[in-house]
């Protein structure tokens, strides 16, 4: 975009002198004045003159002096500009998306996100399915950064949590799920009393703090509800054994149609867990730099 000798002549006129120009530009006080006498050939200008006080510039340097500040500024502007247009009109995030884990959370903040006229308005997504499986879904979860850049959904778990970033968003009300022939399912809210002498699946102890905080207190004060372990992450198979068993299932007010076979009801109590946003621990620039839009969107 412009000589790289400019910057020398500009270095030299600062400086008052070749050696302190050479310290300056990291190279030795001879290069600089082989660059100064290339610069003053190539341009068939006198641009220095030496005087008893150091070097001083001519008229024509000056003017030189001057519009190379100019063009050196404007250039690194120009270059700037055009890497991020070509990122902007290039760049694309992946994002995971399953029946459990259903990127439309993800959507809803992406548009509040790029309407907003950040570094991202430009950017387009590209929705990437996987499976929810209980035994698999840690190997998708390692797959952040490379075959996601984010997911979005609940996450109280140990397990994911060590494998990748968690930003909290909100949180989703913990429901009971029951079978549609069930006695319970005419119910528009349920009370804990109504779950006595039921069985009630919920995640084994251990892995969710949130979870194991429900079975501690359903266990210590409401002992006449059976608590029966589904694997540590739910997949289609738990809704599936609830609905064929006639089991209820404590589930999350988002997946209240996951199964056509069950019915969510909400309980007059004050569960819940957090969902958010999922991303790698080694996450890009570009995905940090959108991580901390988020945060700004959500006031955080």
């Amino acid at each position: 975009m412009y000589h790289y000798m400019l910057e020398t002549l500009i270095a030299v006129a600062d400086c008052g002198s070749f050696a302190k120009a050479a310290e300056k530009l990291f190279i030795s006080p001879t290069a600089v004045m082989k660059q100064m006498n290339a610069l003053e050939k190539h341009l068939d200008l006198t641009l220095i003159v030496r005087n008893p006080n150091g070097i001083k510039l001519t008229p024509a340097g000056e003017l030189i002096y001057s519009d190379a500040k100019f063009m050196i500024d404007y250039s690194k502007k120009s270059i700037a500009a055009a890497k991020a247009l070509m990122n902007s009109t290039s760049s694309t995030f992946h994002v995971g998306t399953s029946m459990l884990n259903p990127a439309k959370p993800f959507m809803d903040l992406w548009y509040r996100i790029s309407s907003a006229k950040t570094q991202f308005s430009n950017y387009k997504l590209h929705l990437v399915p996987f499976e929810d499986n209980h035994d698999g879904i840690l190997s998708e979860i390692e797959k952040l950064g490379t075959k996601f850049d984010f997911l979005i959904g609940v996450c109280d778990s140990k397990a994911w949590l060590s494998l990748c970033n968690f930003l909290p968003l909100g949180i989703y009300r913990k429901m009971i799920a029951v079978p549609r022939d069930h006695p319970l399912a005419d119910k528009k809210q349920l009370e804990l009393s109504d779950l006595y002498g039921e069985t009630m699946m919920m995640v084994k102890r251990g892995d969710s703090p949130a979870n194991d905080y429900i079975r501690n207190d359903l266990e210590k004060y409401h002992p006449q509800i059976h608590l029966k372990d589904t694997p540590p992450f739910y997949d289609l198979e738990v809704f599936n054994h609830a609905a064929i068993n006639g089991c209820l299932l404590l589930t999350i007010e988002c997946w209240q149609h996951i199964h056509p076979g069950l019915i969510s009801i909400p309980v007059n109590w004050d569960y819940s867990i957090p969902y958010g946003l999922l991303y790698s621990l080694h996450a890009s620039d570009t995905v940090s730099d959108f991580v901390e839009q988020v945060k700004k969107n959500n006031g955080k």
